[in-house]
């Protein structure tokens, strides 16, 4: 159960874009124990909807790995890509309310809007979108809808919120995002007409009933979005706790994009031993059952509360 006496459910969501390797490993066990250490359940969801970066056989992959680990889904798992008619009702009921609008905006319309005000622009970072499609704006100026964005300002206007959007991490502790600002109006649907990742994920962490989210610290600057936008759909915030990352000797996080290798499941306690290193437990001898009851207790001393 959660502090709140909601039954506790929670999730690993996984992008089948290859095997798991020991970073992912790292986030998996942790949300694993945290259901576990709660009494709750624990899902596993494939976040397949960029499905042109997906791997063939990945999911499949992943889910081995899972097992091997005796980390196994309470649920059948699901796949983001048979979802895409309830993302589409999401989209329906925020476009009807006045929440989100379509965007004909390409990236260069971006840059040249940002040029055109002399506002600088930091190397590596995504531009904020300057609201040229906003429905007060003059909406789309005749040309054809690309994308699909949700209007920030008119989510915050509409719940009576603040500017600044504050929640408490359970592992960093109090945060804190002015969208609006910092975010901008951000994607719901992509130009390639594919879904984008925060709508995504909060439908479904709806829609499963998530009471809980562990995930690496990474996607901790998503959990603003996020909440902006289950507001918006009149959905409830899940709590959060965002775990330590791996990284590889240059200090940078270790990800398949900079070659990270799939994770050998051949001896899987020692792949648990050093995800459970990197989250602060002790190593176990084994036997798998014997170290993940023992990590169980562990977890729920350091971040259940009564």
């Amino acid at each position: 159960m959660t502090a709140g006496g909601r039954p506790y459910r929670g999730r690993f969501a996984p992008s089948p874009t290859g095997p798991l390797h020991a970073g992912s490993l790292v986030a998996a066990l942790a949300s694993w124990l945290d259901a576990r250490a709660h009494g709750g359940q624990w899902l596993v969801r494939l976040e397949d909807v960029d499905l042109g970066r997906c791997v063939p056989g990945a999911d499949q992959d992943i889910l081995r790995q899972l097992a091997a680990c005796g980390l196994h889904s309470d649920e059948p798992p699901v796949w983001q890509s048979r979802r895409g008619t309830l993302y589409q009702q999401a989209l329906d009921g925020l476009t009807e309310a006045g929440l989100a609008y379509p965007c004909a905006c390409t990236r260069k319309d971006i840059e040249t809007a940002w040029a055109a005000q002399g506002l600088p622009h930091e190397r590596h970072a995504e531009r904020v979108y300057p609201g040229t499609c906003r429905p007060e704006r003059g909406g789309l100026h005749g040309r054809p809808a690309r994308a699909w964005r949700l209007h920030t300002g008119a989510v915050l206007q509409r719940l009576g919120w603040p500017a600044v959007t504050h929640w408490v991490d359970r592992r960093l502790g109090p945060q804190q995002q002015a969208v609006e600002q910092a975010v901008g109006d951000f994607v719901l649907r992509r130009a390639d007409g594919l879904w984008a990742y925060q709508l995504a994920v909060v439908v479904d962490d709806a829609l499963q009933g998530i009471t809980d989210v562990v995930r690496g610290e990474d996607l901790c600057d998503n959990t603003a979005r996020q909440t902006v936008l289950q507001g918006a759909l009149g959905l409830a915030t899940p709590r959060y706790l965002h775990t330590p990352l791996v990284r590889d000797a240059a200090g940078d996080k270790l990800s398949k994009q900079n070659g990270a290798p799939a994770l050998d499941v051949g001896d899987p306690l020692a792949c648990l031993n050093a995800a459970a290193v990197v989250l602060g437990l002790a190593p176990q001898a084994g036997p798998l059952p014997e170290a993940l009851a023992h990590w169980t207790g562990e977890w729920r001393a350091r971040w259940v509360r009564p």
